[in-house]
């Protein structure tokens, strides 16, 4: 007997116990598309990571008073003496490389903004900045202008919004030259940022740049924290620029040769790194699900083919009859096992990839195909269906001709 007949008896053999098939397939699809789904919005998720971040370019870092990122093994992150306005200014004037300094600080991230014709969610990030922060942060303006060093000298209540905040607070109308309010304080929307998209954005497009010389009149509060952003002008000099960043910050902070470096560098690569390693959690998730359901599946298929085995006793009987061998009616049965796990396999592979792909889009990911997922997917399910049969068609291959034919 060939394979595709086998194949062919075990399709017929499923469509005479449909009702069972249909809920054990149901069973499995759903293990498999928590595997597929969770690794293909993993997947979503790193390449949208990956995106993102690469706007910001291999040639920047930034001077932070913290630890580069939140350790997820550890409760607390490291923070050090705040970096303030005089230290920002004295590190920019004695930072002789070929580089972009801007120096930034974020004052509130949950702040509210008016306009003539909205009001803001309390989500807004407003940021005072210098002439050169949208180089450092690889934004552009999509609108209008951006903030000068006259606007900085002046102290001019001007303002550049995020993309989001734009459409939010003007309803399609041009906000350029028009009044917003937060903080109590009025500024002139100069610039519209161009959008960043709606994944790991970390707020562009709800974001309020103002001068820092005019915000910190403001929003300034003691204990806040200024960051010095630095792009480089060759990538390839970047750990050049970091040392000799390290070297002219300790003298700005006072360091001796014996104290250590209370500050941190902060780049692109590493907060992708990190973000993109903070997700195995999810997957060893996706693992531990996936496999409970098919263990539950397995135990589901073998009992079906048990009493499968059980109801057919004539017809396995009948077979051996006209001549069928034990490894023919072994095969049988294992084949009949792995075509129901590979039916709910397939349907878990498609839910999986539409659910994932669904969560992938949400956060502005592409499409992904995780070819590796679907291959994994497709062996687990013949593994599974190899193990929940093998008890099964062993009972079956070994029963009596004579008793068989004699049951009831």
């Amino acid at each position: 007997m060939s394979l595709i007949q086998d194949i062919r008896i075990a399709i017929d053999a499923v469509k005479a116990n449909l009702g069972r098939a249909i809920l054990t397939c149901l069973i499995i699809a759903i293990g498999i598309m928590a595997l597929v789904g969770m690794l293909t919005a993993i997947d979503g998720m790193k390449a949208s990571i990956t995106q993102n971040f690469s706007l910001l370019g291999t040639n920047t870092f930034t001077i932070i008073n913290g630890s580069a990122f939140v350790d997820f093994n550890q409760h607390e992150r490291k923070h050090f003496k705040t970096i303030d306005l005089k230290q920002c200014q004295n590190f920019k004037e004695r930072f002789k490389f070929p580089a972009v300094v801007s120096n930034y600080i974020t004052y509130s991230g949950m702040a509210v903004v008016k306009s003539a014709y909205e009001k803001s969610n309390p989500n807004v990030n407003i940021t005072g900045a210098d002439e050169n922060y949208l180089s450092i942060n690889g934004q552009q303006i999509a609108e209008g202008r951006y903030i000068s060093e006259a606007d900085l000298q002046n102290e001019s209540q001007v303002a550049v919004i995020g993309e989001e905040l734009n459409t939010k607070l003007f309803k399609g109308v041009s906000a350029l030259n028009k009044l917003i309010v937060t903080g109590g304080t009025k500024y002139i929307v100069i610039g519209v940022l161009k959008s960043k998209g709606q994944a790991f954005d970390f707020g562009s497009n709800r974001i309020v740049i103002v001068p820092y010389t005019t915000a910190n009149k403001k929003f300034y509060q003691p204990g806040s924290s200024y960051s010095i952003g630095v792009k480089v002008d060759d990538h390839t000099m970047l750990e050049a620029a970091q040392n000799y960043a390290t070297g002219i910050f300790r003298s700005v902070r006072g360091l001796t040769p014996k104290m250590a470096t209370n500050f941190d560098f902060q780049s692109s690569d590493g907060l992708s790194t990190k973000l993109i390693s903070s997700l195995s959690f999810v997957s060893v998730a996706a693992y531990i699900i996936a496999f409970i359901t098919l263990f539950g599946a397995a135990i589901g298929l073998m009992n079906i083919m048990l009493v499968s085995v059980k109801e057919r006793t004539r017809e396995i009987g009948t077979r051996k009859a006209l001549g069928a061998k034990q490894g023919q009616i072994l095969r049988q049965f294992l084949m009949e096992a792995i075509v129901i796990c590979q039916l709910g396999g397939m349907g878990g592979i498609i839910l999986g990839l539409i659910v994932g792909n669904a969560v992938s889009s949400m956060i502005s990911g592409p499409m992904v195909f995780p070819w590796a997922w679907i291959t994994l997917a497709i062996i687990l399910c013949t593994v599974v269906g190899l193990l929940a049969g093998i008890m099964p068609a062993r009972q079956a291959a070994r029963l009596d001709p004579i008793e068989a034919l004699r049951y009831e």
